[in-house]
Parts: C-alpha cells; structure tokens; sequence
C-alpha cells in the first residue's frame, strides 16, 4: 500500500539526528546540483551554523537563476478575527479577551479598493477560523469583490474539504496558505487545547485537498519556536517538496513565521530561533528547492527582510495591517500579532529599486 505523504514526513522528522552531521556532510550538501532530505537536513544542523556565507552565495545564484531580479509584493487583508481554537501562541485565540469584527460586503469593498490604490495586485484574504462568523459563502464573496481589483487572490482561512476549495476557485482565489504550526504532534496537541484545530491530520492534508480542488498555488511551513525549529523546517521542506512531486504543475511556496507578540501576552517569543538561525532555514530551504517562493513577511524586522530579499526570498508583503481592515478606516477588530516591518507599499517598492531588484506587482494573469 502506498505511503502517504503524512506518514512519510513524520517517519522522516522522527528518524533525523542533526547532531550527527559534520562540516564534510555540509561541504558535500553544497556541492550537489541536487540536494536529497539528507543533504537538507545537513545544511539545518548545527555543524552548518559556521558557513551561512557559502550557504547564501549558492542560495543567491539559484535564486537569480530561477527568478531573476524579480520580487513579488503583496499585502493581507482581516476580514474577521473570530476563532473557536485555543491556540497558546494566538492572538485570535477565542480564549482572548480581544475586540472581535467582521467586514461586511461593503467594508471589504472599501478596504480592497483603498489596498489596490496603492498599486498592488496581490492580496491575501484572512480569516480567523470561524465556520460559523465567516462561512464559505462569506468568503466567497469577499473573494468575488477581491477579483474586481486584484489579479491574485490568496486565501488563508481554516483547512476545507476538497469541494469548499473548489467553490472559493471558481469564485477566483487561486492559492491557499495553511501552516501547520509544528510537526511535532506531541507538541501540536500542546500547544491547541481545544477547537476544530486539533485534527492534525486534517490540517496537514489541507494544501492537497486545495490542489484538488484546482487552487493554482500553496503555501506551507512551520510556526517557528513553537518546537523544534530544525525539526519542523525540515519536516515543512519535506512536506511541501512531496506535494510538488504528486502535483509538479502546481506552485508551491514556503513562508518562514517565527512567534511574535500579541495583545495580552506580549512576552511570547520563538524559542532559539534567532536571525541566525532563521537565516539559516532560508538559505537551506532555497537551495533544497531552488524553484520553491519563499516569502518574508512583516513579523520580521525591515533590515533582515531588506537583507534576505532576493538572496533567497522572492515575495515580500507591505503595508500591512494584522486587524480586521484598517486600510481604508480604523481597525474594526484587534490584531492578530504585532508587526516589525511598518513600511508602506511605496517604501518597499524604493527599498527594492535601491537594491537592484524590480518589484512585480502581478505576474499572473486569468487567461494566460
């Protein structure tokens, strides 16, 4: 019977042993045209920390290779922050005591309109996970008023079924973003006490079922801190490197969250996962995958995203709000986290221009 991908990736994070490896195995790592799991795991052990300036001189060249000066900009927009999970590490966590809120049709109208004045053609929809405050129809039409301005639409919203994702496809979202917070499943359970999301299995299978439903892209990877960061960067490259084989048309991208603070714990941080270390993933994750995106999002500060962005990064977000709206009026709920990055889609865009890089503000188009 075939293994499933599940099964593969948990076999696979259980057996490593990242203390085993030495500075020949990451020597050897580097020299490949390509890199198996082994290879991978070498470059995210400890004995890799000494040679991150190798490591990024190879992850510089694969990344002009494949995506040239290019990089992607985009921003998310809250639509609701209403959550029936308690997830420790959340601020929408429902335990929370946070100011809730919901676009309505309108509002989303409003944001969407204010968003793509600033000339991005990317967004990203997201809710909290509320089947009952924002359904699928809900989500619909938001993606429906989404595609009256923008040429991408992702969505990060709750794990659905096969004909959920289906239905949001023909409404025009075409990626899906689920993170897995941590493949560790002792932990997962740990950390998400209660609520629809403590069905590791389902979540896990999540960026598939999107797939089958004809989603053109998916976005994957850890909440780094949360465990054991090697481990669940490694089991995160895996996961979706497995995906892009069963599915090779799809597109397939990494984001790299660390902890961050939020309103009523504002002590929550990553456990060991400095800038180092974060760096470190980065630059692996790009040379085990050297078509795979990798974005960096606003948890990060600007000069490590200013530092990483077309070294091994290729989309970047700006402008960004983490509460419901906040574009166009003031945030109708409270944020998710705290942000680092505060720059506008103007500042990044010089930012990009000074580094020599071209900002891409749409490189799909429906009917293409």
């Amino acid at each position: 019977m075939e293994t499933t991908i599940l099964e593969q990736v948990t076999a696979a994070r259980d057996a490593v042993d990242f203390s085993a490896f030495t500075s020949h195995d990451v020597f050897c790592a580097l020299e490949k045209q390509t890199l198996t799991p082994v290879d991978l795991a070498a470059l995210l052990s400890p004995a890799a920390a000494p040679y991150l300036e190798p490591m990024a001189q190879r992850a510089k060249v694969l990344t002009a290779t494949h995506f040239g000066n290019s990089v992607g900009l985009y921003t998310p927009l809250y639509i609701a922050n209403f959550c029936v999970n308690h997830c420790v590490y959340c601020g929408f966590n429902c335990k929370n005591q946070i100011h809730r809120g919901k676009l309505t049709e309108e509002e989303i109208d409003h944001e969407l309109s204010a968003i793509a004045k600033t000339g991005l053609k990317e967004i990203l929809l997201l809710t909290g996970e509320s089947k009952s405050q924002s359904n699928v129809a809900y989500i619909g039409r938001a993606v429906e008023i989404a595609k009256e301005y923008f040429t991408a639409i992702g969505i990060e919203v709750y794990p659905m079924d096969v004909e959920e994702y289906a239905y949001l496809h023909e409404k025009g979202a075409d990626f899906v973003s689920v993170y897995q917070e941590t493949y560790d499943q002792t932990r997962y359970q740990e950390v998400h006490l209660a609520g629809p999301k403590r069905n590791f299995a389902y979540r896990f299978n999540a960026q598939e079922r999107a797939l089958q439903g004809g989603m053109r892209g998916v976005c994957g990877g850890a909440l780094l801190g949360l465990g054991d960061f090697r481990r669940d960067a490694y089991a995160g490259a895996l996961h979706m490197s497995l995906l892009q084989k069963r599915y090779p048309h799809a597109e397939v991208s990494f984001s790299v969250p660390r902890l961050r603070p939020y309103k009523n714990n504002a002590d929550n941080s990553p456990n060991d996962v400095h800038e180092p270390q974060l760096l470190q993933i980065m630059l692996a994750l790009r040379i085990y995958m050297p078509f795979a995106g990798i974005n960096i999002s606003t948890r990060e500060r600007a000069g490590f995203r200013d530092h990483v962005i077309g070294l091994c990064a290729t989309k970047i977000s700006a402008g960004v709000k983490t509460g419901v709206g906040g574009h166009e009026e003031e945030a109708k709920g409270d944020e998710q986290f705290q942000i680092s990055d505060p720059r506008s889609v103007s500042d990044i865009h010089a930012m990009l221009l000074q580094r020599g890089l071209q900002p891409v503000y749409t490189d799909y188009l429906y009917g293409t």
